[in-house]
C-alpha cells in the first residue's frame, strides 16, 4: 500500500529573513539537546537517536554534536534532563514530551535562556518554535479503517476492544479521534481503555479484563494504539486460549510487530519513517540556528496549534499501512529491517509464505 502523501496548508509566515542569512547565525560548531523519551518503544534508541546524531553531523561537517538523554517514560526525569540541557547552554533542542502540559514551564525556561525548541513525534505546550511529526489523526484513521476491512460485512454485529495509548500524550488523543471517526457506528465498541505510559504491562492487565467481561469468543478485533500495546494484547489472548488471534491493529512497525504480522498474529501496523522524521528534525534544528530562514521554511510548510501556541510551523511526514502485502516495499526498501532481521527461523516457514526470502 502506498504512502498517504499529506497536503501542506500552505507555506508558513517568514521566521525572520527573506532569504538565507548571508551570515548565518551560528557556524558548523553547534550542540543540539535531544530528548527521548522511552526505551520501550524500540525506535527511539535504534533509529531516531542515531539518526539523528549522524545527520547533525553531516550537516555540520562533522562540527556539530548531539546532547541526548532519554527519560526512561518519567516525565520528571525528562523534565531535569530539560533543563540539564538548557543549563548547558545547548543552541537548539528537540523534545518529545512525554506529558505535553507538564513540559511547558521547561520549554518556557529554554525560550527565555534564547534556546529554540523544537516539538518532535509529539507536540509539547509551551513556546514551541517548530514541530516535526506525523498526522497522527490519520495514523488513528488508518488503524480504524483496517479494523473496518478486516470484519467486512460482519463489522455491524462486532464487538471490538479499544487499547488506547497514554492520555498525557498528545498524540493520543489525536489517534482516539481518527480511529473513531472510521469505528464509530460501524462497530459495538464493547471496552475501551487508556494506558499510562503507553505500558504493555497494563495493556495485558487491561486485556484480560476485557476478555473477562466480554467473552474470548466475542471480541471480534483490537485496536491497539501501537505495538508495544498489540504484543500485550496479543499474549493475553492467546493466554485466555484464543487459537486464532482476531485482527489486532498497531503503530511503530517494530521489528517484532513485522514478525507477527508475517504469522498472521498481528494485523497490521502504521509505519512512520523513522529516517524521514529523524533527517528532517536534524535538517530543522541547524537551519534554525544557523539562520537558513528559506531552508527552515521549506521544510515546514504545515502549520498546527497546541493548548498554548497557535500556528506552529510544523512539517508532517506521510504514514504507511503496514501488512504482509508490503513488507519488502517499506521497512526493507528503506533499509529498516533486513530479511534475515526479520526472517529468524522461528518465521522462516511464514517468511516463505508471504515471499521473504
Amino acid at each position: 500500500m502506498s504512502a498517504l502523501t499529506l497536503t501542506a496548508c500552505g507555506a508558513v509566515d517568514n521566521l525572520g529573513g527573506s532569504g538565507d542569512s548571508a551570515s548565518p547565525k551560528k557556524g558548523d560548531d553547534i550542540t543540539v539537546g535531544l530528548l527521548l523519551p522511552d526505551k520501550d518503544t524500540a525506535r527511539f534508541e535504534k533509529f531516531d537517536y542515531p539518526i539523528i546524531k549522524k545527520e547533525v553531523a553531516s550537516l555540520t561537517h562533522g562540527k556539530g554534536k548531539v546532547v541526548y538523554a532519554n527519560a526512561e517514560a518519567s516525565p520528571a526525569t525528562q523534565s531535569r534532563q530539560f533543563r540539564q540541557i538548557v543549563d548547558k547552554k545547548v543552541d537548539v533542542i528537540l523534545v518529545d514530551a512525554l506529558d505535553a502540559k507538564a513540559i511547558a514551564p521547561d520549554v518556557q525556561k529554554a525560550k527565555d535562556a534564547g534556546i529554540p525548541v523544537i516539538a518532535y513525534d509529539r507536540l509539547a505546550q509551551g513556546p514551541i518554535d517548530a514541530y516535526v511529526s506525523h498526522d497522527n489523526e490519520l495514523v488513528g484513521e488508518v488503524q480504524g479503517r483496517a479494523i473496518i476491512e478486516a470484519l467486512g460485512s460482519k463489522a455491524s454485529s462486532s464487538k471490538i476492544v479499544m487499547m488506547n495509548g497514554d492520555p498525557a500524550d498528545p498524540n493520543t488523543a489525536k489517534f482516539k479521534e481518527g480511529a473513531l471517526g472510521e469505528l464509530k457506528d460501524k462497530v459495538q465498541i464493547a471496552k475501551q481503555y487508556d494506558t499510562d505510559k503507553w505500558s504493555p504491562v497494563l495493556a495485558k492487565a487491561k486485556m484480560k479484563k476485557a476478555i473477562q467481561a466480554i467473552g474470548l469468543n466475542n471480541i471480534a478485533a483490537v485496536y491497539s494504539a501501537n505495538d508495544g500495546m498489540a504484543g500485550a494484547v496479543i499474549d493475553a489472548l492467546k493466554e485466555a486460549g484464543a487459537t486464532k488471534v482476531p485482527p489486532v491493529t498497531g503503530q511503530d512497525a517494530n521489528l517484532d510487530a513485522v514478525q507477527r504480522i508475517v504469522s498472521g498474529e498481528q494485523y497490521m501496523t502504521v509505519y512512520k519513517s523513522f529516517l524521514d522524521e529523524a533527517t528532517n528534525a536534524a535538517k530543522m534544528a541547524v537551519d534554525k540556528v544557523q539562520g537558513r530562514d528559506i531552508s527552515f521554511d521549506a521544510l515546514t510548510r504545515d502549520t498546527v496549534d497546541s493548548p498554548t501556541t497557535k500556528k506552529i510551523p510544523a512539517m508532517l511526514v506521510p504514514v504507511v499501512v503496514l501488512t504482509k502485502d508490503n513488507i519488502k516495499a517499506t521497512v526493507i526498501a528503506d533499509g529498516v529491517y533486513s530479511v534475515k532481521d526479520i526472517c529468524t527461523p522461528k518465521y522462516e516457514a511464514d517468511c516463505a509464505a508471504v515471499g521473504l526470502k
